[in-house]
């Protein structure tokens, strides 16, 4: 224990830990955009319900990748707070007037925008997880709840912005990443961190197409998805 609170009360473990805390958040931010995008399949009702079913019948595993999620995020917010908290405090008379090796607006905005996807997380949980401050929330049918919750043209905005914010984050954040754990050095060149630029561009654009959709009403009104009408089916595909 001793050995793991020192790590933890050093700058390079803090660092390490945003490390390890940021690849689990990539890796999740990929998986779920994938799930969303299925709101742009053919039968995007039922795929999107078969969606919410498959995890809802894996509930240990769920609620183990939830809580780990959980955790990570507050690890990586506490990680950047002390070490922000830490550069104030250790900061020389003058470092202020030394310029830095390269910056990027990115770089310039990473906190505040650490600060709104941490509000937006709270709010997308209240909103199309557990349907608090949704108008019309449906229990296991996410091709509605998406569709009317994001036809709010203030939420969808709210959502668009955030995605923005997701996206300079993953394109600062994963070139960190790299950074710390040793695999590429520093660049003087920011346009040239390719992989970074990409993955952020994706995931961002990724996001950002449920809400646009959904406020140019590309999404057409279906009936209420149910567990019944899953069981339906299934039942009708497998005798095809």
């Amino acid at each position: 224990m001793y050995a793991l609170s020192r790590f933890w009360q050093s700058t390079i473990g803090k660092k390490i830990v945003m490390a390890v805390t940021g690849i689990i958040g990539i890796l999740f931010v990929i998986g779920h955009m994938a799930g969303n995008l299925q709101m742009f399949y053919p039968d995007a009702p039922a795929a999107m319900q078969h969606y919410a079913q498959l995890l809802r019948t894996s509930m240990p595993l769920l609620w183990a990748i939830r809580l780990g999620l959980l955790t990570a995020v507050a690890l990586h917010a506490l990680a950047a707070y002390q070490l922000t908290m830490m550069s104030r405090a250790a900061r020389p008379e003058g470092y202020a007037q030394r310029r830095p090796q390269v910056t990027t607006f990115a770089a310039r905005t990473i906190r505040w925008g650490g600060v709104l996807l941490l509000a937006f997380i709270v709010f997308h949980l209240l909103h199309l997880t557990i349907g608090a401050v949704h108008p019309q929330f449906t229990h296991l049918d996410p091709y509605n709840n998406v569709r009317l919750g994001l036809a709010n043209p203030v939420v969808a905005v709210f959502y668009i912005v955030a995605m923005l914010a997701l996206g300079l984050h993953l394109y600062h954040g994963s070139w960190a990443v790299v950074r710390t754990l040793g695999v590429a050095r520093p660049s003087t060149q920011p346009l040239k961190r390719k992989l970074a630029l990409v993955l952020a561009i994706v995931v961002a654009a990724g996001f950002i197409a449920v809400p646009v959709a959904a406020l140019a009403g590309l999404f057409p009104d279906a009936p209420a998805q149910t567990e019944g009408a899953a069981a339906s089916t299934t039942a009708a595909a497998e005798t095809h």
